[in-house]
């Protein structure tokens, strides 16, 4: 045993052709350059910008425009304050209420077109497919403002539409009614959108090896069978990640509810969303005085439920994906 500071260095223990490539190891700069204008990107329009909304919302500003530091006090006005918090908690709860219909609708219709399209022999199914996935191509500003035109009561072609086929006494100006405004623009990003779904499920379907389905067409399994009992578990990855990309978009839902209802979100503030909401309290409109730190503030709420909502699935959903797959 050499003493402590006497210890041979423990390259002479390696061999001299393992000294010498560690000698001529350099420093891969090339994966510096190609990665230096993503990073620097990201950084001056993604991350900086964030935590400058972070450390806004610890602060309030007054009639000159000076900054003083509060604390939590925003946070705590936003969420107890009754002239802050009846909207805030009003367009939390129409931002579950817009999830929940993409989840109850959009995503098991995604699911069943994809299916339909994994078919084999399917007629058109190309044709199909790229119907329903070109809406998602188009501005969400033209997707509102056309079907604004088709369910207008007054110059819309929804109605006719509706008593040719013998349905015009359902016929309801839906988009300004406070029951069905929320539910109308739902419906109408479910439309929009459900091609997002349909072709990543598609693609996990296609995925699913040929040599299982074959062997359980062997065995005398139904169509039915193969699909919840074989294609359905392997594609549950697939399905959590349209989960969480529908949570992640609706919370950040913000043009068609602008582009349909404007900033006030009406009737009477039934489709206000936590984008619109934030509009208002960041820029201001009408008779509302903008503040940049609450509406730093508000940005901050809604990061951190994003926040949580992706850790929780994380955490509870595909931590078991995981294992299963295991």
């Amino acid at each position: 045993m050499f003493p402590p500071r006497l210890r041979r260095p423990t390259h002479f223990l390696l061999s001299p052709k393992t000294r010498m490539n560690l000698q001529n190891k350099k420093f891969p700069w090339h994966i510096v350059v190609f990665l230096a204008p993503a990073v620097i990107i990201y950084s001056m329009f993604s991350a900086l910008p964030l935590l400058d909304t972070l450390r806004l919302g610890f602060y309030t500003s007054n009639d000159a425009g000076v900054h003083s530091f509060v604390g939590l006090a925003n946070y705590h006005t936003i969420l107890f304050d009754s002239d802050w918090s009846k909207a805030f908690w009003n367009a939390m709860l129409n931002n579950v209420k817009f999830f929940a219909i993409h989840m109850l609708l959009q995503n098991p219709i995604g699911l069943l077109l994809a299916t339909l399209f994994s078919l084999k022999g399917l007629r058109g199914a190309r044709t199909y497919r790229t119907l329903i996935f070109l809406p998602t191509l188009l501005s969400v500003v033209i997707i509102g403002f056309i079907w604004q035109l088709i369910l207008s009561p007054l110059w819309g072609v929804g109605e006719g539409l509706m008593t040719h086929v013998g349905l015009g006494d359902y016929f309801a100006p839906w988009l300004g009614q406070e029951s069905t405004a929320l539910l109308t623009l739902g419906l109408v990003s479910v439309w929009q959108y459900v091609g997002i779904p349909m072709m990543l499920i598609y693609a996990a379907l296609l995925a699913v090896p040929e040599e299982v389905l074959e062997a359980a067409y062997a065995e005398g399994a139904s169509s039915f069978r193969i699909f919840w009992q074989i294609k359905l578990p392997l594609i549950l990855p697939t399905l959590g990640l349209v989960t969480i990309l529908t949570f992640v978009a609706n919370f950040n839902a913000f043009d068609l509810i602008y582009s349909v209802k404007g900033a006030l979100a009406g009737p009477n503030y039934t489709t206000d969303i936590l984008g619109t909401f934030f509009y208002r309290t960041f820029f201001g409109y009408q008779a509302q005085i903008g503040s940049p730190t609450m509406g730093a503030a508000v940005a901050t709420l809604m990061f951190l439920v994003i926040l949580l909502g992706v850790a929780s699935y994380f955490y509870f959903v595909q931590r078991k994906l995981t294992r299963y797959e295991l």
